[in-house]
């Protein structure tokens, strides 16, 4: 079992708060790279940070708002026409992930999603608490308390003997301790400081529960120009744009 590198590659929200790219988590491991979320700036953000697209083996989608799955549409367009793109890919993600995908590439770039792509290209439904092989990597999706037009799920990523965590998008709900627990890295979206909002989350909150929570690292991300702006304040550590993370 060798290092397990975890990278911010998007820390923000989805209204660019602090100038952050959209989420985009990006997993390595000694032979594989894949990412969890691909909001719609993250073909941007993975260029700037020298990342190429055609090593990512799979992308794994907590839901299907445009700053967590937007980015599929470019990402298909650039491995067909820029990467060029050979090698396999799998794209996990909760029901309704094929039909949402197909009518994003249509608004955006119509007849896109008719093309017969150059590689194989395999879409995965993933049930709620059901552990789903994808090519060694382990995932768990939990359900999350967020309104995406299909359910949305935090994600649970085993792989190399480490657990990584991500909240999606979610208000906070006692699921998060049963996702996270005893989890190496738990990322936790925590978009405002003290007030409860609908379908986020607060700093105020978290920390309520913190002592519930038995991961061994815990990361705020995804945060608004209020929570960005009250830094200074936190007694937890923050995510950035490009912040590796080594289990």
């Amino acid at each position: 079992m060798g290092p397990v590198e975890i990278r911010f590659v998007g820390s923000g929200d989805a209204f660019g708060s602090g100038g952050r790219f959209q989420t985009c988590i990006a997993i390595r491991t000694s032979d594989d790279f894949f990412l969890i979320d691909c909001g719609a700036s993250s073909l941007v953000a993975m260029r700037q940070q020298q990342l190429r697209p055609r090593d990512v083996s799979k992308i794994l989608i907590t839901h299907l708002h445009g700053d967590h799955f937007g980015g599929l549409p470019f990402f298909l367009l650039d491995a067909q026409l820029v990467s060029k793109r050979t090698a396999p890919l799998t794209i996990a993600g909760p029901p309704g992930l094929g039909d949402r995908l197909m009518q994003a590439m249509e608004v955006l770039f119509p007849t896109s999603s008719k093309a017969e792509p150059s590689f194989d290209l395999e879409l995965v439904e993933l049930k709620p608490r059901a552990p789903t092989d994808i090519d060694g990597v382990v995932v768990t999706a939990f359900p999350a308390a967020h309104f995406s037009g299909a359910p949305s799920y935090s994600l649970r990523v085993a792989v190399e003997g480490k657990t990584f965590v991500y909240s999606g998008d979610t208000q906070w709900t006692d699921t998060l301790i049963e996702a996270s627990a005893g989890a190496d890295l738990f990322a936790c979206e925590c978009y405002v400081f003290d007030k409860d909002v609908p379908l986020h989350n607060s700093y105020a909150r978290i920390v309520e529960h913190r002592d519930q929570l038995t991961c061994k690292q815990l990361i705020l991300t995804h945060m608004s120009e209020e929570m960005l702006a009250r830094a200074a304040d936190l007694d937890l550590p923050t995510a950035e744009d490009g912040l590796a993370v080594v289990l």
